[in-house]
């Protein structure tokens, strides 16, 4: 059931390949979370602009927010993070120039959680 979303700036909006990433997401959410590939959804949204820091120079930002059903160690949760942050690099795309990325893996409330495919 994961359900993973990702902010990003718009200088990103030509050179970052989201659909790669969000299967490579799926693909790593799976391997180290043990979910199942059909119950991974992720979104994407951007964002125009983003503030990081105090200073004048301008970041792009990437955020990934992994929610997932409880039951998984803080390790695992925590091997998901390191893992995206190491593969988000090759989806970025030459001249994505300075990034900030963070990536936030929590437990989901299950029990207020519902999920349909409709008009099936």
């Amino acid at each position: 059931m994961p359900l993973i979303t990702v902010d990003y700036t718009d200088r990103l909006a030509g050179s970052f390949d989201r659909r790669g990433f969000g299967l490579a997401l799926n693909r790593l959410t799976v391997k180290l979370l043990d979910a199942r590939p059909e119950k991974c959804k992720t979104r994407f949204r951007r964002t125009e602009e983003a503030v990081v820091g105090a200073d004048a120079e301008t970041f792009a930002l990437v955020v990934v927010e992994v929610a997932v059903f409880p039951g998984r160690s803080a390790e695992a949760r925590a091997a998901l993070g390191e893992a995206v942050l190491e593969a988000l690099p090759g989806y970025l795309g030459a001249g994505a120039g300075p990034v900030q990325a963070a990536v936030h893996v929590a437990e989901l409330d299950h029990l207020s959680y519902r999920s349909a495919t409709l008009g099936a």
